[in-house]
């Protein structure tokens, strides 16, 4: 994978075999590649261009999906990118952007089971993990010193649910990141584990009854 300033050159290459790669392992292997990079920043990269050997043209799906040029007729497969694209940061587990989005959520587990309410409980560790991750009740569910149906029986006795406090961590963080001008709506759609940005505003839209853009002008 040799780099310069300008751009980092990821080749694709089968070992222990004479023959090429199949077009199909190439079309995964970058395709896997960048979608971790756009997750991962919540940015939509954009490859310098992509390198085929398969003969063109390439499909639509390819053009949609790769957003960049692809040169078909290479002598390798390759993947291109800018070198700046990938000192991008990722949206992981950042105990100094938790404590911005909510002081409750970097107080130890003791700290928050004197404090709250079971659901209440649970919604501080969805937050964690919506701002890392995918919230999985059965994370939750042990980090609470229970099991995954003991913490649903638990939340229905409050006239809860699991599936319901996902719902309102994700609302209640959205509205606290749409308060701040200086955060992108895409961005807070990726941090709230939104695939885009389209899923982020029809969720939002159910939630407030306006767009975010219209709840940040309206706030």
């Amino acid at each position: 994978m040799p780099a310069t300033d300008a751009h980092c050159r990821i080749e694709l290459r089968w070992l222990f075999t004479t023959e090429a790669e199949p077009d199909a392992a190439a079309d995964v292997t970058f395709a896997a590649l960048l979608e971790l990079g756009r997750r991962g920043t919540g940015r939509h990269i954009k490859p310098l261009r992509v390198e085929m050997t398969r003969p063109g043209p390439v499909s639509k799906a390819h053009s949609s999906y790769f957003d960049g040029p692809i040169r078909t007729g290479s002598a390798q497969n390759a993947l291109v990118l800018r070198a700046v694209d990938l000192d991008l940061p990722f949206a992981g587990h950042n105990p100094d952007l938790l404590a911005i989005l909510d002081p409750s959520l970097t107080a130890s587990p003791g700290e928050i089971e004197a404090q709250s309410s079971l659901p209440e409980q649970v919604k501080i560790l969805i937050k964690r993990r919506i701002a890392s991750g995918k919230p999985e009740i059965g994370e939750v569910a042990r980090e609470l010193g229970m099991s995954d149906r003991s913490l649903q029986r638990r939340l229905a006795e409050h006239g809860a649910s699991y599936r319901g406090l996902v719902d309102e961590a994700r609302r209640e963080l959205g509205r606290h990141l749409l308060a701040d001008e200086r955060n992108h709506i895409d961005e807070i759609a990726f941090l709230l584990g939104f695939q885009d940005k389209g899923s982020f505003y029809r969720a939002f839209r159910g939630w407030e009854g306006v767009t975010p853009a219209a709840w940040r002008r309206m706030n």
